[in-house]
């Protein structure tokens, strides 16, 4: 899924020393609006989300507190690290907004990318934690309460299954998003797992289920979080963008009327839904009208890379190897 994008098409002829053709065809989408399905949705998801979250942490910590459970004020302390991650990726989208300056010629969109890292760190850090947690309890296993967990436990799952609900429609197109989603969901699995887990300490009394199952579910989550850090950092270094076949881009160009050879094809994300293209297309003849605003269109439609610069090369001009 791609936002819809503004196309200004210019095509300009500079006459340089070497007696190329330059056409520059710029494909941008200008404003906070910039994508239909972005972030500007998402407010009231992130609004949303935050304050379930902190209600939760505050009611979880107190419960704990009062039952005297290091477990669930444990819990608590992790819980926030999801409020800290929503806020992360909010903030992210909301700078993406920012609209471009001098000095940030394409505004701040890259902060989205940004915050997907950050938020999967925080993840890798977060179960770290329960980890940690339930190593230490390892050795000596708590005196667990076992319905005051099931309880606690349960509302848990409702409370972050509810919030990943509001940002599993994103998820799909946004990376930015799909780290606030996997954070909630990650989370709901872990309150699914304590949640059996105080059943079954409540049925047989076995302490030690609780901290196995702490680590395995962490495990699982480690295997999920670990996708979303290498995308984010590949992202971070400029890759192509995984949704986006570079041969098939590469021979869509090649494909255009009159275009004889091409070089320099680079691609990369300006955001994580946004992506930038810069081509050197070699032509024999000038290129007709139309032909730069026909080939952004088609690279929108077929690709939805939506800021395209393209710059045309007379054949002759190229003899020495272009």
């Amino acid at each position: 899924m791609h936002g819809s994008h503004d196309h200004h098409s210019h095509d300009h002829k500079h006459d340089h020393k070497h007696g190329h053709a330059h056409g520059h065809g710029h494909g941008h989408s200008h404003g906070p609006g910039g994508h239909s399905h972005g972030p500007l949705t998402f407010d009231r998801a992130f609004a949303i989300g935050i304050t379930l979250n902190i209600l939760f942490v505050i009611a979880e910590f107190g419960l704990g507190f009062i039952s005297q459970s290091v477990a669930l004020m444990a819990d608590a302390g992790h819980n926030l690290s999801d409020v800290l991650g929503l806020c992360v990726a909010w903030a992210g989208a909301t700078l993406a907004k920012a609209l471009p300056s001098k000095r940030f010629t394409y505004g701040l969109k890259a902060s989205t990318i940004l915050a997907a890292l950050i938020n999967a760190l925080l993840l890798l850090m977060a179960m770290g934690a329960v980890v940690f947690e339930a190593v230490m309890r390892l050795g000596q296993p708590a005196n667990v309460k076992g319905m005051v967990v099931v309880v606690v436990a349960a509302v848990g799952i409702l409370v972050n299954a509810a919030t990943a609900w509001l940002f599993a429609r994103g998820q799909k197109s946004d990376i930015n998003l799909r780290g606030a989603y996997l954070h909630m969901a990650a989370d709901a699995t872990v309150s699914a797992g304590v949640m059996l887990a105080g059943l079954a300490i409540w049925w047989t009394g076995a302490a030690w289920i609780d901290p196995v199952t702490s680590i395995v579910v962490s495990a699982l989550i480690f295997w999920q979080t670990w996708g979303l850090l290498r995308e984010t950092v590949e992202m971070s270094l400029n890759a192509v963008p995984r949704a986006i076949d570079f041969d098939q881009v590469e021979a869509a160009l090649k494909a255009l009327p009159g275009v004889s050879a091409m070089h320099d094809l680079h691609i990369w994300p300006m955001s994580t839904t946004e992506t930038v293209l810069t081509a050197h297309l070699v032509m024999a003849a000038p290129p007709g009208d139309g032909f730069l605003a026909d080939a952004q269109t088609m690279l929108h439609d077929r690709f939805g890379i939506g800021h395209a610069t393209i710059q045309v090369e007379r054949g002759e001009d190229c003899a020495s190897g272009c």
